[in-house]
């Protein structure tokens, strides 16, 4: 297992290098600034495309995470970039939010404030503070996160609120995507509050920012957390009312290392035992989640027992820090199996060997899904974050 482990680093600290290589020499973009919003599955460059806040955000923490362990100037300038260009064409200095997408052109297209994309510009800007020590950044990331808890966070019955027009009054439309329920309260975008806020508690020792870490984590453990399955609850609305939707398997094994990870930085002890548990429960959960040939499904719709057959590239890199997680928690070397598996899964059939980085996914029958190599939500983040948490997990 020794040199399984030392080949599994050397391979992953290789692919973390070809991941940023490409985001370095494909999503530049030259004709307006800033990167290309969508770069589709053929490696066709749409510079028309809008530009969304999100994928500059993960762009901005993947180079700043990357440099930390592999002191590489160039990442540290690209870097550098993301966060200038966040900061002049995303922040609304007028209303103190992000917006959620602009234009080619850079001008504004939707100035909602989506909390998900506030979260992540904290993610990023305090990824970025900790190589650069940009005070710019650091105090950019604290009026997010102040503003979040002015607007979104529920003073009656806890947890927060999705999304608010561009002068913070209620919007109609609170959904991320297409495939969500419109629903005031949900997991998503709690998950990534409290992955935020534990990443600028890391720079920002604040009293009341901790208690609202320790807060949300337990906002999270009684709502979103089921502890009779160790699947997550998806959608809320305001009142906790819960409305069903899919088991999210890669969502599942996202929640079970990362909000350890929060629980941890926020150094209560009481909370860090409590997840420890849900970490390994919600590990064992996911496992029904994946494929004889060591890939993790996507999803699964429980009313109908219906599996979504495809195979996306975020879900298997959370599996890989997931169970590598487990592994660490228990020491049962049947975890660590199922992240070599994976591995192998993803080096078969999701790394484009040919131009770079991974696929979106596959089907059944392993035939490409034909969506953005690049784009509104194909970001450097979750693959660059699993080769980065492995490389660190790794001792020897």
């Amino acid at each position: 297992m020794p040199d399984k482990l030392k080949n599994l680093k050397t391979e992953l600290t290789t692919e973390l290098d070809n991941i940023l290589e490409y985001w370095s020499k494909q999503a530049i973009d030259q004709k307006n600034g800033g990167f290309i919003g969508q770069i589709d599955g053929n490696e066709y460059k749409n510079f028309e495309a809008e530009k969304g806040s999100v994928l500059n955000a993960r762009i901005l923490w993947s180079f700043s995470a990357a440099y930390k362990i592999i002191k590489d100037d160039a990442y540290k300038k690209i870097a550098k970039k993301a966060f200038e260009f966040i900061i002049e064409y995303f922040y609304d200095s007028e209303f103190g939010g992000i917006y959620w997408s602009i234009n080619a052109d850079t001008s504004p297209k939707d100035t909602k404030n989506q909390i998900y994309a506030l979260a992540f510009t904290i993610y990023g800007m305090t990824e970025y503070y900790a190589i650069s020590k940009d005070e710019k950044a650091l105090q950019l990331a604290i009026s997010l996160y102040k503003k979040i808890q002015e607007y979104s966070c529920d003073p009656i019955h806890k947890g927060y609120f999705e999304a608010f027009t561009r002068d913070w009054q209620p919007i109609e439309d609170l959904r991320l995507s297409d495939k969500d329920a419109n629903e005031k309260k949900t997991m998503n975008t709690h998950l990534h509050i409290v992955e935020g806020y534990a990443n600028l508690y890391k720079v920002w020792k604040d009293e009341t920012l901790k208690k609202d870490i320790v807060e949300l984590l337990e906002v999270i453990e009684t709502h979103f957390i089921n502890e009779e399955t160790g699947h997550l609850r998806l959608f809320f609305d305001e009142n906790w009312v819960e409305k069903p939707d899919v088991i999210s398997y890669g969502h599942d094994i996202e929640a079970a290392w990362l909000l350890l990870q929060c629980a941890e930085i926020s150094g209560d002890k009481a909370l860090i035992e409590r997840y420890k548990k849900y970490a390994i429960q919600m590990t064992d959960a996911t496992i029904e989640g994946i494929d004889q040939d060591g890939g993790l499904w996507y999803e699964l719709e429980p009313e109908h027992n219906k599996l979504i057959a495809e195979k996306h590239w975020w879900p298997q890199a959370e599996l890989m820090i997931g169970f590598f997680n487990a592994y660490e928690l228990t020491g049962n070397e049947n975890y660590l199996d199922i992240v070599l598996k994976n591995w192998e899964f993803v080096k078969n059939h999701l790394l484009d060997k040919q131009n770079g980085e991974w696929f979106w996914g596959v089907y059944e029958d392993y035939s490409l899904i034909e969506k953005d190599k690049a784009g509104f939500w194909k970001c450097p983040y979750h693959n660059s974050r699993a080769c980065i948490e492995l490389i660190h997990r790794i001792k020897n």
